[in-house]
């Protein structure tokens, strides 16, 4: 299985970093060995000394799929999800200023949770999804896939246009607003339409 991450999919994120509005859907991908295993910490790579979180809506894929129509993308997906992508932000930022590729600074070992599932039958409404993240208790970002420039059903759309979409395939969809740093014994919980998902501590 692969992780498929969207960047810059949500206009305040994009200016809060002050990137540029992408034309196209920004992605990237994670190995398998990026994935935080449950039950565990999120220890800060010894390689960064400014790793953000950032909270986003997970789509598992349930058939393989390639060249797949906006009109049909609903079919490939039963389950939604939350998750945070964690980002080392001062070696992302070297990167992008040298041109490089973001990996180091996006896939390193643990970077991506993946919490709990729900059925989309569940949902009135996979484009209207409210979500949110705690940070000690205090909410940091609040979201809503509404909000996003592309929807779920294009994004499967354009992914599968240059990937093959297999089953077990996740797809971290963006993060809003509200991005930031994590420190040690910092406590996150992430939450689905006031469900909650996920809750780590950080080491």
């Amino acid at each position: 299985m692969k992780l498929i991450c969207i960047g810059r999919n949500y206009t305040e994120h994009i200016e809060e970093l002050e990137n540029e509005r992408p034309t196209d859907p920004v992605i990237f991908q994670k190995p398998d060995t990026a994935i935080l295993l449950k039950k565990q910490p999120f220890f800060i790579p010894e390689f960064s000394n400014d790793v953000h979180y950032e909270v986003e809506v997970l789509v598992k894929i349930n058939r393989v799929g390639k060249y797949i129509d906006k009109k049909f993308a609903h079919k490939y997906y039963n389950e939604i999800g939350l998750g945070i992508d964690f980002t080392a932000r001062d070696l992302q930022t070297k990167l992008k200023e040298k041109g490089l590729p973001w990996e180091k600074a996006k896939a390193f070992d643990g970077s991506a949770v993946i919490g709990q599932w729900i059925s989309k039958s569940e949902l009135t409404n996979v484009d209207e999804i409210a979500f949110s993240l705690k940070k000690n208790d205090i909410f940091v970002q609040n979201g809503n896939t509404s909000h996003m420039l592309w929807k779920i059903d294009e994004i499967i759309e354009y992914i599968s246009k240059y990937f093959t979409l297999k089953i077990g395939d996740i797809i971290f969809t963006g993060t809003p607003a509200g991005v930031g740093k994590v420190s040690a014994n910092d406590n996150l919980k992430g939450f689905l339409e006031n469900r909650e998902m996920f809750s780590i501590t950080v080491k």
